[in-house]
């Protein structure tokens, strides 16, 4: 980040906190509802394009996380050259066109096309969201206008099953993508209209190769970005896991079909409590005691949960009890963890938050279709799953501080 005294006075000038706070989040959770709205019209959509079964049905998350994962990418070095609105604002429009070409689809192939490239479309608004955060904050702070950010950016996993279901009930699943395409067409206004340009002109990086290798060779060699990026990776594998599957999960384990969408919310909101305290203590504990704490947390919690299935004992009450303990747990440690993970490389940012979006969206999605893809009536393979990536994601997290936990050392920001 510029070390000028105007930059650090005015950070967004011509927004205020809030409405940058806002923005942010939106832009986020243009991201969340594309991926959650689709959930209940996965059996209208199988109908309709003739997906025999019920587990290929998955790939319509699938496609849009690897599509949204891979694209990350070029991003990064586009807005580190040419800056973060312009190439947020084409970004948005390629969602805002291949959400219309989804539309249209008439065959399976067709509409995982669409939904690949409407992930490379929104990769731009993951990428940006946090470079343009990292331009204007850091460390703890950093930690706190995310942790907002997450609060307004989980209401829209908590309703967007609910907005899909209602769009459902008055028009045919197709329209489930004109509603995304108006979204991101309106946030786009927004960010046209009152978005600055966060990027400093001394901080712009030539498009070459080896600017290109450098940034990503110094993201890349960073002890604890390393170790924090690949920890979130992990972590997000188990909640794609639950995400792929909710719908059989609620449908077809628990016959909720028609509660589907206030169920998912039930447990989608524990996430936005957790953020909103996130953002109440994180300053003032830091980010390693509170997500340290909290990934021991999801794993007690996790390990109960597998216990409890893998013995018979699993109701639609003991999930969602459990299901929510861990969401609330993941709201401590998502935030925090890519905070962490960033924190060395404010002069990179894009390129940064490129690399880091890549490997952690690729890696959770894969990991999240793989546990999905086991699912065989029961919640069992899911609820190992889970106790799998937080263990993994823990070690990991006791390799990166060579095992020492929640406190910082006097050299470290979070």
């Amino acid at each position: 980040m510029s070390a000028s005294p105007t930059s650090a006075r005015v950070p967004h000038p011509g927004m205020g906190f809030r409405q940058f706070v806002a923005l942010i989040a939106l832009l986020m959770a243009v991201n969340a509802l594309s991926i959650d709205a689709m959930l209940p019209a996965l059996p209208a959509i199988g109908h309709a394009l003739g997906v025999v079964t019920e587990n290929e049905r998955q790939w319509v998350v699938t496609a849009y996380l690897l599509g949204f994962g891979v694209s990350q990418l070029i991003y990064g070095p586009l807005s580190d050259r040419y800056g973060r609105k312009p190439v947020l604002l084409w970004g948005l429009g390629i969602f805002v066109v291949f959400s219309v070409a989804a539309a249209f689809a008439t065959t399976f192939p067709m509409l995982l096309l669409a939904r690949v490239l409407q992930g490379v479309g929104t990769a731009a608004t993951r990428v940006l969201a946090v470079s343009i955060v990292r331009d204007s904050y850091s460390g703890r702070r950093m930690a706190r206008v995310m942790s907002l950010a997450f609060i307004v950016f989980l209401t829209i996993p908590i309703f967007a099953p609910s907005i899909g279901q209602l769009v459902l009930l008055f028009a045919p699943w197709p329209w489930i993508f004109g509603v995304l395409a108006i979204f991101g067409g309106v946030v786009a206004f927004w960010a046209f209209l009152k978005l600055p340009e966060t990027l400093h002109t001394e901080d712009r990086r030539p498009i070459s190769v080896a600017s290109i290798a450098a940034a990503v060779r110094f993201t890349l060699t960073q002890r604890i970005s390393v170790g924090y990026m690949l920890a979130q990776a992990v972590i997000m594998g188990g909640l794609f896991g639950f995400v792929t599957s909710a719908q059989q999960v609620f449908v077809d384990v628990f016959d909720e079909e028609t509660l589907f969408p206030a169920l998912f919310a039930s447990i989608a909101v524990f996430m936005g409590l957790s953020s909103f305290l996130n953002a109440s203590i994180v300053e003032r504990l830091g980010t390693r005691f509170v997500s340290h704490s909290a990934i021991l947390a999801y794993i007690g919690f996790a390990v109960v949960h597998a216990i409890v299935a893998w013995t018979g004992y699993e109701t639609i009450w003991s999930f969602i009890a459990l299901q929510g303990a861990m969401m609330f747990c993941f709201g401590l440690v998502g935030s925090n963890f890519g905070s962490m993970a960033m924190e060395p490389l404010g002069h990179i940012a894009g390129t940064a938050s490129s690399v880091q979006g890549f490997i952690t969206t690729v890696t959770g999605a894969l990991l999240g279709f793989a546990i999905g893809q086991n699912f065989d009536g029961t919640v069992i393979p899911l609820t190992f799953g889970f106790a799998l990536c937080g263990l993994a994601a823990f070690v990991i997290v006791l390799v990166t501080e060579r095992g020492r936990l929640f406190r910082p050392t006097q050299t470290r920001l979070g």
